[in-house]
């Protein structure tokens, strides 16, 4: 990556690969929304994203089922993953998201909930006071009651409760 900030620590100055002069407010996680055991490369993502218009993959990152973390787009340049949102967001995107049937189900594999929480996390300490949410959490409120709630998603994605357990 590449115009990294340097951050000063207690004993060194070392540079973060996760730190961006753009205000970060939000840390989206995604799913691909590919089947369960049906492989979906970087390179997939990439060229699929290009055909939407998107100018390359959306996502900042996007962790493969083995648990590789793959850097997708440089993470000073704001992402194509939620509209409304992009300015101020980090992408992730895990490679699933739908059972062998094409359902909506939370197919991560232990690594990639590993390496999930390890993304998460050093983000989170470059930017302490973003959110961390699912996709679908920033459906919009249709009642107006404050909180997003399952019949008011507009996409399951993530397919899994990302406030709760990240």
């Amino acid at each position: 990556m590449k115009n990294h900030t340097l951050v000063q620590t207690s004993s060194s100055v070392r540079k973060s690969p996760y730190r961006t002069e753009r205000r970060i407010h939000l840390i989206v996680i995604h799913c691909s929304a590919t089947r369960d055991g049906v492989p979906y490369t970087p390179e997939q993502l990439e060229r699929d994203h290009c055909a939407q218009g998107f100018g390359g993959a959306g996502y900042h990152f996007y962790i493969r089922r083995n648990g590789d973390i793959k850097t997708m787009r440089d993470i000073d340049r704001p992402g194509a993953h939620v509209r409304g949102h992009n300015a101020h967001s980090i992408g992730i995107c895990y490679e699933g998201g739908l059972d062998t049937h094409g359902r909506p189900a939370d197919t991560r594999t232990p690594w990639q909930k590993h390496s999930l929480r390890v993304v998460v996390a050093a983000l989170l300490a470059d930017y302490p006071g973003a959110r961390v949410c699912g996709h679908r959490d920033l459906s919009p409120d249709l009642n107006g009651n404050g909180i997003v709630e399952p019949h008011e998603w507009t996409k399951l994605c993530p397919c899994f409760d990302v406030e709760r357990e990240l």
